[in-house]
């Protein structure tokens, strides 16, 4: 039996797979994005101006990525996620209010990427498998820079 491909000639199916798992990676970086803006505008004490810097150049970059993805789960032939509901509804990342303390808010980040990754590595392998190097090179790129992110994180908070 033959498959059906889609327009860029992956698997239909394993397509449909991706771009449900992207979407639930979309719905986690949106939380995490809105959650680091918070940081970044609430964010007090002696360590303001590094922190407030810092969070800027974060939420930035998961503005970034929130594009890409959608625009990947678009190429792939399918609707990216874009209410509010839905994107709180699949979200691992839960919505975080008021954090003003730069400790709690690198925590809440750290744990964010930890969500994250997990995630990515989940469709790394299901990209490999169905042949899907846009998918695959996107979550490798995301991985091999938050990884680094993180090891300067949790040195900042040691």
């Amino acid at each position: 039996m033959t498959k059906q491909l889609n327009a860029i000639a992956l698997d239909i199916d394993n397509s449909k797979l991706l771009a449900e798992k992207l979407n639930l990676l979309l719905a986690d970086y949106h939380v995490f994005y809105m959650n680091t803006r918070g940081y970044h505008w609430n964010i007090k004490g002696h360590k303001f101006f590094e922190l407030h810097i810092k969070f800027e150049e974060l939420y930035t970059d998961l503005a970034v990525k929130i594009d890409e993805i959608a625009e990947r789960i678009l190429t792939l032939g399918h609707i990216p996620l874009h209410t509010f509901t839905d994107l709180l509804k699949n979200s691992d990342i839960k919505e975080k209010r008021n954090v003003s303390d730069g400790f709690e808010a690198m925590k809440e980040i750290l744990h964010s990427f930890q969500i994250i990754l997990k995630s990515q590595r989940e469709l790394l392998t299901l990209s490999a498998e169905a042949d899907d190097e846009g998918t695959n090179s996107l979550m490798s790129d995301y991985i091999t820079q938050q990884e680094k992110l993180v090891w300067m994180y949790n040195s900042y908070m040691s």
